[in-house]
């Protein structure tokens, strides 16, 4: 149900569940037991992936987290006295059941006033990059989280709850049949890593012709391809800037990998018409969530005139055109959506809180704050109306 003071249902693009420590593993195949260990390192819980312990996640297990929207101020306003991460967030909070658990989630989602939302995994944005070399691996990580995932949140909770499954596509039959697996269950929105696919002859775009099979079965399965900010394996180019080798570490300052921290995202979407995949599949339905709209002019400006120099790059078809059909963005609260909807217009545009992260909002439904400018059956498409739409709910 609505909150009292705005006259319509929220349908949030962007909420987030915090796995338990099985949540990776319960399911994995015997022969993979030790791909994936929990491990203790000066009395805190780590996460090691095939023996090496990664800080992607600093505390895996959950237990303790920082509050919902810690970063609100810093996001607002910057950081003008040079703050740590770890005072920006201020006093972290024991991790309560909501964040784990449907049922709570529910209960939580009422009081906050959010009537639906896709429910995104935090810890599987790990996997993949570290497991680039193992396409086998890949895939039953994978499919091992996702039966988890339905086991323990459904991909439809009471026509409220989305769970987004991850798919990955080193080997394609493997992808197709994850696709049909997770369909079958009732699963609306997948999650794709917006990033090159790892394979056995090395990594490439999700968008070349060799991956239509699957992109063909996504449209007649109706569902929405969602990409979420994720490792996209961009700190290996970090690295070789500045002569180091490790992995990429969100929650620690570095201003090389801030300033270039949308081009995963920003290569993604120009993949998507310059390998052809959008005019492939015209009603193939995307949505870029957790990266912002601040990316999307100059790309947009970049392919124009790429465009115009090359038209027959594209088959002589327009890609602004196609990202403006068929790509949904879901942009962050301080950005705005005035830009957003003068590039692409009020029905690419989604309503996103990021709730439970620290980097999201501590209450969704403030999203609204900066719609007031807009009509209300304007406000009511961006604050869910697109979502149910691209869903067929």
């Amino acid at each position: 149900m609505p909150p009292k003071d705005l006259p319509y249902p929220l349908f949030d693009a962007d909420n987030h569940l915090y796995e338990t420590a099985e949540a990776l593993t319960k399911y994995l195949p015997a022969k993979y037991k030790d791909a994936i260990k929990y491990v203790e390192v000066d009395g805190r819980t780590k996460i090691a992936i095939r023996g090496q312990i990664s800080e992607y996640i600093p505390n895996p297990t959950f237990s303790v987290v920082a509050r919902p929207g810690s970063m609100e101020e810093y996001f607002k306003n910057g950081n003008p006295e040079g703050k740590s991460r770890r005072e920006i967030f201020g006093k972290s909070m024991k991790a309560i059941p909501a964040f784990s658990e449907p049922g709570p989630r529910l209960e939580l989602m009422d009081e906050l006033g959010v009537d639906r939302t896709l429910m995104f995994p935090t810890l599987a944005s790990l996997v993949e990059e570290r497991m680039r070399d193992d396409p086998d691996l890949i895939h039953a990580v994978v499919h091992a989280l996702n039966e988890w995932l339905y086991e323990t949140w459904q991909f439809n909770y009471k026509d409220r709850i989305f769970t987004t499954p991850v798919i990955s596509l080193p080997i394609l039959d493997k992808a197709l049949e994850e696709l049909e697996w997770v369909a079958e269950r009732g699963a609306r929105a997948i999650l794709v890593r917006p990033a090159p696919v790892p394979g056995f002859k090395g990594p490439r775009s999700f968008a070349m012709p060799e991956f239509d099979p699957f992109w063909k079965r996504v449209v007649e399965l109706d569902l929405l391809v969602a990409m979420h900010s994720s490792d996209s394996g961009y700190a290996r180019f970090d690295a070789e800037w500045e002569g180091t080798d490790g992995e990429m570490l969100p929650f620690q300052t570095n201003t090389f990998r801030m300033v270039n921290e949308w081009r995963p995202v920003q290569d993604t979407v120009a993949s998507w018409v310059c390998h052809g995949a959008l005019f492939r599949f015209p009603d193939l339905k995307l949505a870029v969530i957790e990266s912002g709209s601040a990316w999307l002019r100059p790309l947009l400006d970049s392919l124009a005139d790429t465009f115009k120099k090359a038209p027959e790059g594209f088959g002589m078809q327009d890609p602004v055109a196609a990202i403006k059909r068929q790509v949904h963005v879901s942009p962050f609260y301080e950005e705005g959506v005035t830009d957003l909807i003068d590039l692409v217009g009020v029905d690419r545009v989604l309503f996103g809180s990021d709730y439970p992260h620290p980097e999201g909002l501590a209450e969704p439904r403030h999203f609204a704050d900066m719609l007031g400018h807009l009509d209300e059956k304007d406000q009511a498409k961006i604050m869910g109306g697109n979502l149910a739409g691209l869903l067929s709910l």
